[in-house]
């Protein structure tokens, strides 16, 4: 077997933030109270001036601060989210020139809802293994959309994360991925409309906990592990709440999951989540630290993978991009009407 993994990896974050209270403010609504329900502080926001093009090329140039790769050796970058810039033009080929990669190279962008970033990890994984690419990336990132005053709008937020996939000088050996799917239509948004639907309760049981339960299942199953393996969990996090409930009836301890859990600060970045919260992990893991990953994805999907630190950690450059944690720090607070602005809820008049 061909040992592929992770090279290096880079993150952002918008600065700006607003509160669930400031938007409870505008509709009438205990903002504080749904907060606590969804365990969310926070969101991130961003400015009129980012979309997922501007973040996925962000957290492609601190991924390759801190690695010796040249991006002209790259031959493959995949950019998933499910709020491209354009309906008819792919993010991954803006990036690829942002970044200075080589036209000789493929690039796609992918879609599947909030686990296409981690959809684009396992297709890298692919094409390095068989040899077709020495060297892929695949990025995570979303500008995700809540219709005003709907429960989405209280989480949806902006992020994103980037990957680089090889075979020498590993960081992290990814040892193995399997994914469960499913046609389950918990949430969905046409083409045209500029905010998503989704089936309220039936998001929970029937979509998300089916499919990580059953994804994490099959993983341990398949490697032979059990919760106490891991050093690091990170599950995907539409609200604080979800992950923490499917890490404790897997078995996984709070301490295990606090590390990658990050909506209740930032929100929920979609497409940015699990590959957010493994940078923030690979942040501050040790040679030998096993993390366990299960990414989810409406519509309905899980990607789950089994990853080991390698003692390659410790010559890395984390220190030449931004931590995770140094990215959410020093946030900007908006009030509801810069909000809207920005997300371009509300427009000037020609």
């Amino acid at each position: 077997m061909v040992k592929v993994g992770i090279v290096s990896y880079g993150a952002y974050v918008p600065r700006y933030r607003i509160t669930p209270e400031e938007i409870g403010k505008v509709w009438g609504v205990d903002g504080k109270g749904m907060g606590r329900g969804l365990y969310i502080l926070e969101k991130s926001v961003p400015h009129p001036d980012e979309d997922v093009a501007t973040i996925a090329t962000e957290a492609a140039r601190n991924m390759l601060a801190r690695t010796s790769v040249p991006a002209d050796r790259i031959g493959a970058l995949y950019v998933g989210s499910e709020s491209h810039p354009y309906a008819v033009k792919p993010t991954a080929t803006i990036v690829a020139t942002a970044i200075g990669a080589s036209p000789r190279m493929t690039a796609a962008d992918l879609e599947f809802a909030c686990k296409a970033g981690t959809a684009g990890i396992q297709v890298s994984m692919g094409l390095v293994g068989s040899g077709m690419a020495e060297y892929a990336v695949a990025i995570g990132a979303d500008t995700s959309q809540g219709a005003p005053g709907d429960a989405l709008e209280y989480s949806a937020s902006a992020g994103g994360a980037a990957y680089l996939i090889g075979k020498k000088d590993l960081i992290a050996v990814i040892n193995k991925t399997v994914s469960y799917t499913t046609d389950t239509p918990d949430f969905w948004r046409r083409e045209g409309q500029p905010y998503p639907t989704h089936a309220g309760r039936f998001t929970g049981e029937p979509a998300y906990f089916r499919h990580i339960n059953a994804a994490a299942k099959m993983m341990m199953e398949d490697v032979g592990t059990q919760p106490s393996d891991y050093q690091y969990a990170v599950f995907h996090q539409p609200n604080g709440k979800f992950p923490t409930r499917v890490a404790a009836g897997l078995g996984f301890t709070e301490e295990q999951v606090q590390t990658g859990l990050l909506t209740p600060r930032i929100g929920n970045t979609y497409s940015g989540a699990v590959p957010i919260g493994l940078a923030a992990v690979l942040d501050v893991a040790k040679p030998d630290d096993r993390i366990f990953v299960v990414a989810y994805g409406s519509g309905a999907g899980s990607d789950a993978f089994d990853i080991t630190v390698t003692d390659g950690i410790l010559e890395y450059d984390r220190d030449a991009a931004p931590t995770v944690s140094k990215l959410i720090e020093d946030p900007v607070y908006l009030d509801y009407a810069s909000y809207a602005k920005f997300k371009g809820k509300i427009v000037m008049q020609e």
